[in-house]
């Protein structure tokens, strides 16, 4: 990570590529100087150098130590000066002959390409470090990479270049990619060159899913289950298709499947909640990935451990486009029974998941995992302030499954949206049944904050 004053982004970069170099074209920040020092670096086969920012009449506030230290490190014969005037640089860059002329440069051939470096710089950036570092990374044979944004887990074709480089060694200018060991997270993820569903590896804001909410078995439980696998296929893409032209995210269409269902019976093991097997499940996992789906698995704990049970999933949470929901209002204490009462759960218990599933993404070198938190109401999940929203690896979500009149579920969405922690995104659901009426998707779109899924059961 490089940052600083252009000066001594410029030094750094050249430090990195080159050992020394016969030329060292130094030029003036000015933007305006930028392209024809490139162009002479290029034909120079030399690195670029800034002078600092001040008036060329005051020499030591132009030349500064980082420009004098980089030159006397790179041993050059001659420096070409673009844009500052020779004597400047002259007077204090001692016993180098400095011109303005590129024709008396000496006689240089390319260096051997680094092709196993990448530079990475902002998409669109013409600062004079980032046109300086671009310049002396094509001399040196370096892959440079804009991208679109901070993140390059977020730009497709950022993407698509790390995957196909592999770079061994990443140069980055500028602060919004830091810091230095999150990015490389982010690089080793990106090399994978798996993306999600519409592209990249970054869920929210550029995504926006639409999901059909229930288990494949029982019709029930929601729209998901009322129909057969391709049905539910064809039926998924129609809802999400409504949703776009009313946003710029890229729509996409979801199963959120209830991977273990609270029901009255206690069960061989007691925990009054019916686990899918994997088995069952993989079919539409597998086909709902292959139509271009993301799939998320919903659990409903009754009294089990919901870190238990998200284990008993993990050779699903290990695809790619595979995201999971834990839904509180299922979570029973010991001595309660399922529809006697709505659920709660401690935050220690949805953070230990979190956690588990954070290390799970990063080991595998996923990209960014959905956790889905179902509420409706705020007892649901104890100490929500305590959320731990820190993984890099995970997208978390609190879902507001509130249902009845359109007034109702706006009073239900503002206070589920004012008590969530900062740095969780925003989902809602819509019931065919039991809201009354149930709304539109214009009118399920227009909330603030801005919705990231959608559900239907």
């Amino acid at each position: 990570m490089l940052t600083g004053p252009p000066d001594v982004v410029a030094a750094g970069v050249a430090q990195r590529l080159f050992a020394s170099s016969p030329v060292v074209v130094v030029a003036s920040p000015d933007p305006a100087a930028g392209p024809a020092a490139g162009r002479r670096a290029l034909q120079a086969h030399a690195p670029v150098l800034l002078t600092a920012s001040g008036p060329s009449s005051r020499p030591a506030a132009v030349v500064s130590a980082t420009l004098r230290a980089q030159v006397g490190a790179l041993d050059p014969r001659v420096v070409l000066a673009v844009g500052v005037a020779a004597n400047v640089l002259a007077a204090q860059l001692s016993r180098i002959r400095v011109v303005t002329n590129p024709a008396v440069l000496p006689a240089t051939k390319a260096p051997a390409p680094l092709g196993h470096v990448a530079l990475l710089v902002h998409f669109g950036d013409s600062g004079a470090a980032t046109l300086a570092a671009i310049a002396t990374a094509q001399v040196a044979g370096a892959h440079v990479i804009a991208v679109r944004g901070d993140d390059p887990r977020a730009d497709p074709a950022a993407i698509a270049a790390l995957s196909a480089i592999r770079p061994q060694q990443v140069l980055a200018i500028g602060s919004g990619f830091g810091p230095a060991g999150r990015l490389a997270s982010r690089i080793a993820v990106a090399q994978t060159g798996v993306q999600l569903p519409g592209g990249g590896q970054v869920l929210f804001p550029a995504h926006l899913l639409v999901a059909l909410y229930g288990n494949p078995t029982t019709p029930a439980l929601g729209a998901l289950g009322q129909q057969g696998l391709q049905a539910s296929i064809v039926r998924a893409r129609r809802v999400a298709a409504a949703y776009r032209s009313l946003t710029h995210a890229r729509v996409i269409p979801a199963f959120e499947i209830i991977a273990t269902v609270a029901e009255a019976h206690p069960g061989q093991d007691g925990t009054y909640s019916y686990k899918s097997s994997v088995a069952s499940l993989r079919p539409w996992v597998r086909r709902a990935r292959a139509a271009g789906f993301y799939v998320i698995l919903d659990l409903q704990p009754g009294r089990a451990n919901l870190l238990a049970q998200a284990r008993d999933y993990q050779s699903l949470l290990e695809l790619p486009d595979v995201g999971l929901a834990l839904d509180p209002e299922w979570k029973l204490a010991p001595g309660q029974l399922p529809l006697k009462q709505i659920g709660s759960v401690s935050i220690a218990e949805v953070n230990s998941v979190i956690r588990w599933l954070g290390g799970l993404t990063a080991r595998y070198r996923l990209p960014q995992k959905l956790v889905v938190l179902h509420q409706f109401r705020l007892s649901m999940i104890r100490n929500e302030n305590k959320l731990d929203t820190r993984h890099d690896d995970l997208a978390i979500l609190i879902h507001m499954d509130g249902q009845g009149t359109p007034g109702d579920k706006q009073q239900t969405w503002e206070a589920i949206t004012r008590a969530a922690p900062a740095g969780v995104f925003f989902g809602w659901k819509n019931f065919y049944v039991k809201d009354h009426p149930m709304m539109s998707p214009r009118r399920t779109i227009m909330r603030t904050p801005r919705l990231s899924m959608i559900s239907y059961q």
